[in-house]
């Protein structure tokens, strides 16, 4: 027994457990406030699963827990930071921190989930990078900027990942402590801090989790146990093992990891990365497992719990019920939206984007607004069809009459999409305002669920590069090499591609908010406010019926309609005036990039180039 439990003098202390299978023997060592380390031996509890029990303390003034260091010692070998750290202040060699999550005295008792307890689907979904959203580059630095996205209309913010990675800065995804907040950010309080103050503003959280690799520098998993799999191989190495012998415990890893954000954190939703690469041979897929989970834990909270998976399989698999044999995902990222919506702005053809263009073996005689149009009403473009790119069939059909397209997250851009060009040029940076202005009037009055880019909103100037910091000198030349091998094969000079490892990568990428006071920025940011305001109002313009979208267009004259309800989204993509014919004469025009050069004709709509009009036809459903 725990003399605390009979002693309230005494302060408990915390319990450590750790899974290492194959060891004869753990110790963890452990020091308390910086004392000299001591070591202890942990007691085997069975099933590979080792426990030790920090020791009770006298109290004496706040009842809190000195700060307890400690890693594992396995077999005499090296000290280790623990699997399921929650903190490595340290750095992700150095030695774990044990974190009280209890000890944050939460303030969102009322908080429903977002959209008043609609959960994400069909709300307004913000991605943002915490080290490049502000100067500082901290969680309550980025707590400071909520406002302005209360203001924009957002309703979750979306997190790239969080987990601590080596080095000051880095995208995320060469992340090796998926439990632990890295400490650039501040560490896991903060992140609870964060969560607490976006909810008091009614605004979600989304957290991106990378359960598909760990990051090359600092993984020390397979010290401990058969985390990885000798039959699945995946980009980045071998696969997590979720399928062979020990796969129980490296699967509760993973589901155990994704509760307890919701749990202990209060987040209201999880982006899941590449989850094709969670290769699962299992009778349940971990996916479907985890979605079968996540809803118990949701009905007990009592609040909407969702995942949203990325995927490259084109597949509705991914989000059909896992009573109806799916993986059980609320929703997914869909890139092809964002490829169909680049071509047609830009008409860039390179690498995947070649197919978006039309006169491709999924539409050889179509062009690229054919193209816009069926993924604007069936969601994929490549939904059994050829795929130039993967140079294989690729891909499943979406039924439109069944399958909620707000299910799908629809973008101009994102982080993948502007930080693995070359030089991280924005949408901004390539097209005209105009241009910007149709894409943003397509994808936020769509049938899928929007997604803004941090920055987007206001046609930030700064880039998103990619950026790294590792200390190894051996990684820093792989990173920096491999980074302008793969763009020199596009055509780019190795020196026009900016070094991950150069700091200035990183500080380029920070968002410069005193653009917010420039004119041109100013006024996309009206447009994308506008076009959120309408959406939110409109029940029209939050539909997710694939089946109710039409679409009408001209590839010759460079026209392109969206018929949503009782509303019109008119596009002129063409460098001359056009008067936009329409089904029926409407009624008033609701908002124009060029207002005062927008005029009603008829049953038609005369646009200047380059430019978009949301039109009423008549009486509207208000969205309750």
């Amino acid at each position: 027994m725990n003399t605390a439990d009979t002693d309230p003098r005494l302060l408990p202390g915390p319990e450590l457990t750790v899974w290492a299978p194959h060891a004869h023997g753990v110790e963890v060592e452990w020091s308390l406030d910086d004392d000299a380390a001591q070591r202890s031996a942990m007691e085997a509890k069975g099933d590979g699963w080792w426990r030790w029990q920090a020791p009770s303390l006298p109290e004496s003034g706040p009842a809190a827990y000195p700060c307890l260091d400690y890693g594992f010692r396995l077999d005499d070998g090296p000290v280790t930071p623990d699997p399921r750290s929650a903190w490595q202040p340290h750095g992700v060699h150095g030695e774990s921190r044990f974190f009280d999550a209890t000890a944050h005295t939460w303030r969102d008792a009322t908080w429903a989930g977002p959209q008043q307890g609609e959960g994400v689907l069909g709300g307004v979904v913000y991605e943002l990078h915490v080290g490049t959203f502000t100067p500082e580059g901290t969680l309550d630095a980025a707590q400071r900027r909520l406002q302005h996205l209360v203001d924009l209309g957002v309703d979750v913010v979306e997190l790239m990942p969080v987990a601590a990675w080596p080095g000051r800065w880095n995208w995320g995804y060469d992340g090796v402590g998926p439990w632990a907040v890295d400490d650039e950010y501040d560490g896991p309080a903060a992140l609870q801090r964060f969560v607490d103050a976006c909810h008091r503003l009614g605004l979600g959280v989304c957290l991106d989790m990378v359960y598909n690799h760990l990051g090359p520098v600092g993984n020390y998993l397979s010290r401990f146990g058969p985390y990885f799999s000798d039959d699945h191989q995946t980009p980045w190495g071998p696969g997590l093992n979720l399928d062979g012998q020990g796969s129980l415990h490296v699967r509760r890893w993973i589901i155990d990891n994704a509760l307890r954000w919701f749990g202990d954190f209060h987040v209201d939703a999880l982006r899941l990365d590449a989850v094709q690469e969670l290769q699962d041979d299992s009778a349940q897929h971990v996916l479907a497992q985890l979605a079968d989970e996540v809803a118990v834990l949701s009905a007990r909270l009592g609040r909407p719990l969702d995942l949203i998976a990325e995927s490259d399989l084109n597949d509705p698999r991914t989000i059909t019920s896992t009573a109806e044999g799916g993986l059980g995902m609320d929703a997914q990222w869909d890139d092809d939206v964002h490829h169909a919506l680049h071509v047609a702005l830009t008409g860039e053809t390179q690498g995947y984007y070649a197919d978006f263009a039309g006169h491709c073996p999924a539409m050889p005689d179509a062009g690229p607004l054919a193209v816009l149009a069926k993924t604007m009403t069936r969601a994929f473009l490549h939904d059994g069809s050829w795929s130039s790119f993967r140079g294989a069939n690729w891909g499943v059909p979406v039924d439109p009459a069944r399958v909620d397209g707000r299910r799908f997250l629809g973008y101009l851009q994102t982080h993948d999409q502007v930080g693995n060009r070359a030089v991280g040029d924005r949408i901004s940076a390539v097209v005209t305002p105009g241009r910007q202005a149709i894409g943003a009037a397509l994808y936020l009055t769509g049938p899928f669920t929007p997604m803004v880019f941090m920055g987007e909103e206001w046609a930030a100037t700064t880039p998103f590069q990619f950026f790294t910091d590792f200390d190894d000198p051996a990684m820093k030349q792989a990173v920096t090499e491999g980074r302008r091998r793969e763009f020199e094969a596009h055509g780019w000079a190795a020196e026009d591609v900016p070094d991950p490892q150069d700091e200035q990568t990183f500080r380029r990428s920070q968002l410069d908010w005193a653009e917010l006071h420039e004119d041109d920025n100013a006024r996309m940011l009206a447009w994308y406010r506008d076009l959120i305001s309408l959406r939110r109002k409109e029940y029209d313009l939050n539909n997710g019926r694939l089946d109710t979208v039409g679409v009408d267009f001209d590839e010759g004259d460079g026209w392109f309609v969206v018929r949503r309800g009782t509303f019109r989204i008119v596009l002129n993509l063409a460098a001359s005036r056009w008067t936009v014919p329409l089904d029926d004469a409407p009624e008033r025009v609701v908002l124009a990039w060029e207002p005062e050069q927008t005029r009603l004709r008829g049953a038609g709509v005369h646009l200047p180039p380059f430019t978009a009009a949301v039109v009423r036809m008549g009486q509207s459903t208000p969205r309750l």
